[in-house]
């Protein structure tokens, strides 16, 4: 006899709470195999092929694409045949993180949140709605307002409030509260056990907006002693065309807001004669073998520039009060793709020569604009460089990317007059610019750290000090 297995959203790692479906790899009614990839998602990392534990018919899909759901809610539910005589079912051995399909010890419990009054879709092959989906009934309102309506019930004319932990998981829940001025302490969850979800908290809003405009009173007529009064700022939601910040631009928002908060952060820089580095690059090129890019010379000219100042390979533990200065340089690298800026990240950059940098660089890049590259490609960098020289533009004031302590931005290289010997000549002129946080030094040591970078782009042969 056939058993109905429900599959859900993995923890995919590195933190990651939630998944937007981009595309579903099987219908209801397919036959998968064990470990079959069965839906593409975008996580605020990268995309991630899911692949499914069990083997059998697939009876449902819960989410269409485009829609985000939480670690943990149903994706699909798969018709397993029954195991053989003797033999216990068992499922993939392919586990992601933080996600196995032999019994595991509980886990906090995840919720997907629901829009009240849209039905489910795709949940079977008649394409009837779920049963699981709450009813309009369900969703939880303002303590004090009645179901359906915006006045207070009698029986709750003062507000009651939960006492301990409010019974929410999800971060964008507490946030969306938070931004919209909302106790969630006043609230009622419509979810198992009473947790809240982010459609109890949309509702609460909207019933709190409508409370406030659904029966405005109508204007005095003013006389023209009545003194002016301050126009109240409506409550409306401004016109114009909405983009959700979700995926890598939500993550990207988030990670620059948070380094605007936390980081005390301060930017120097200077212009640099390139003329020679494009000569030595054109040199290298001319011998043979794998062409040597200009930013694997430019990355070969950080680390060296790092070892000697090695406060700005580091970070801040605020908790401890320490400055955490680190052994390995793991280098990013601002990449512009269709999906919006990302950072891969390469590992061990101080230990790489330039052929080796240009081939990390060349294989990172294509994953990026392909879409595939892994939650780990782009964590754990302690030190971006951004070539913002490709889009045009001479110079910039980087944003660190949190938690590291610099960023080098480098502009594009451009014939400009410059005094080179003495004699006004056209030299091939860049301006390179650093952003550092001035909690892990000060700008004797930033100033020092651009001045060497910039030496060795002027002259190439001074990283053969420090090779």
């Amino acid at each position: 006899m056939a058993q109905v297995l429900e599959f859900k959203l993995p923890d995919l790692g590195e933190g990651l709470t939630e998944a937007e479906i981009v595309r579903w790899l099987v219908q209801v009614g397919d036959v998968v195999a064990i470990d079959q990839p069965v839906v593409e998602v975008e996580t605020a990392k990268a995309m991630v092929e899911v692949p499914c534990p069990y083997g059998g018919v697939v009876t449902a899909r819960f989410g269409e694409e485009g829609t985000e759901l939480p670690v943990g809610a149903p994706l699909l539910t798969v018709a397993v045949g029954a195991p053989a005589s003797g033999e216990e079912s068992e499922g993939s051995g392919n586990v992601l993180v933080g996600y196995g399909t032999s019994e595991a010890p509980a886990r906090r419990r995840r919720v997907r949140p629901a829009t009240p009054a849209a039905p489910a879709r795709d949940s079977a092959a008649n394409g009837a709605p779920r049963a699981d989906a709450p009813s309009a009934e369900r969703v939880a309102r303002p303590v004090g307002t009645a179901a359906g309506h915006g006045t207070d019930t009698p029986a709750a004319s003062e507000p009651v409030r939960h006492d301990g932990p409010v019974p929410v998981i999800s971060p964008l829940v507490r946030r969306l509260a938070r931004e919209n001025g909302l106790d969630l302490r006043e609230l009622h969850g419509s979810g198992p056990d009473g947790l809240i979800l982010r459609a109890d908290v949309e509702y609460a809003l909207r019933a709190a907006g409508s409370g406030r405009t659904a029966q405005p009173a109508a204007p005095a007529p003013r006389e023209a002693s009545t003194p002016a009064q301050t126009p109240v700022r409506s409550s409306a939601p401004a016109a114009g065309v909405r983009v959700p910040l979700k995926g890598v631009r939500g993550a990207v928002a988030d990670k620059l807001s948070r380094s605007r908060r936390e980081i005390p952060d301060a930017t120097c820089w200077v212009d640099a004669d390139a003329t020679e580095l494009m000569r030595a690059r054109a040199a290298m090129n001319a011998v043979g073998g794998p062409k040597i890019s200009l930013l694997a010379l430019l990355a070969r000219i950080c680390t060296a520039a790092l070892a000697r100042f090695p406060e700005l390979n580091s970070m801040v533990d605020m908790e401890a009060r320490e400055v955490v200065q680190l052994e390995h340089v793991n280098l990013g690298f601002a990449a512009q793709t269709e999906r919006g800026l990302v950072v891969p990240v390469v590992r061990d950059a101080h230990a790489r020569d330039a052929e080796s940098l240009t081939a990390e660089f060349a294989r990172l890049t294509e994953a990026a604009r392909a879409g595939t590259l892994t939650p780990a490609d782009l964590t754990g960098g302690t030190f971006t460089l951004n070539n913002y020289g490709v889009f045009g533009v001479d110079g910039s004031t980087p944003i660190i990317n949190h938690p590291e302590a610099a960023m080098l931005g480098v502009g594009r290289i451009i014939p400009k007059p410059w005094v080179h010997e003495g004699e006004l000549a056209v030299r091939q002129v860049v301006e390179l610019s650093l952003t550092f946080d001035h909690r892990v030094c000060d700008g004797g040591t930033a100033g020092g750290f651009l001045r060497h970078v910039a030496d060795c782009v002027e002259n190439p042969a001074v990283l053969l000090r420090t090779l």
